[in-house]
């Protein structure tokens, strides 16, 4: 059967993997850019948006993971875009532009669903009211045999840790104080005893944590 994976999620040293006030001109919060600086320079992210350059150190190596091997992504509706409660502007399409980095199905969890969008370079975002159980059953179909990639939000994240639907968790802990935000451990009391776990920090000063289920 197909993983269910997790790549280059970021939390800061007090646990939050987002800050506090996402909106349009935010989408991380008050956190701005710092959870994800590390990654920003790397030749994987250069490549995600048709850039030339970046860094093929260690950030890049585990950077990289991220595409290969996956059929379909389920991310929830704040990794989509801000907007709250029944969409207000259904002609706007996202965070990420018209042609978006996943070229994938992707599946948005949403308690308001909508119809699905088609971008350009093969992504699909599909607007499901769905549990991780039946959101994974759907994603793995659209996958053709191929990984799932979980892609976030914390709280995404964090009830995909308490269904035990997650394979490989590939953590960031990035160095920073946020204080305040949505934290992605909370309830997961134990979780490291279902995982191998491996650490290596890098000269960004990040540490790269991941767990792979035993």
């Amino acid at each position: 059967m197909s993983r269910v994976r997790v790549h280059n999620f970021s939390v800061s040293l007090d646990g939050f993997a987002a800050g506090e006030g996402q909106s349009l001109e935010a989408p991380f919060g008050h956190a701005g850019g710092r959870l994800t600086e590390w990654f920003f320079g790397t030749r994987t992210f250069h490549e995600m948006h048709g850039t030339p350059g970046g860094s093929t150190g260690a950030d890049d190596a585990f950077a990289s993971n991220w595409g290969p091997g996956i059929g379909a992504e389920i991310m929830g509706r704040n990794k989509f875009g801000p907007q709250r409660g029944p969409w207000a502007d259904e002609d706007w399409k996202g965070w990420w532009g018209d042609d978006p980095v996943f070229r994938t199905p992707v599946f948005v969890l949403t308690h308001h669903p909508r119809p699905s969008i088609t971008m350009r370079g093969g992504t699909t975002f599909h607007f499901i009211n769905a549990g991780p159980t039946e959101a994974l059953e759907a994603a793995r179909e659209a996958a053709g045999g191929l990984d799932v990639r979980i892609g976030g939000g914390p709280s995404t994240v964090r009830q995909f840790l308490a269904a035990d639907l997650i394979d490989h968790l590939h953590i960031v802990v990035v160095p920073i104080i946020l204080g305040r935000g949505e934290r992605v451990w909370d309830g997961l009391e134990d979780l490291e005893q279902r995982f191998d776990v491996e650490t290596a920090s890098t000269p960004s000063g990040v540490a790269h944590v991941t767990f792979t289920r035993r």
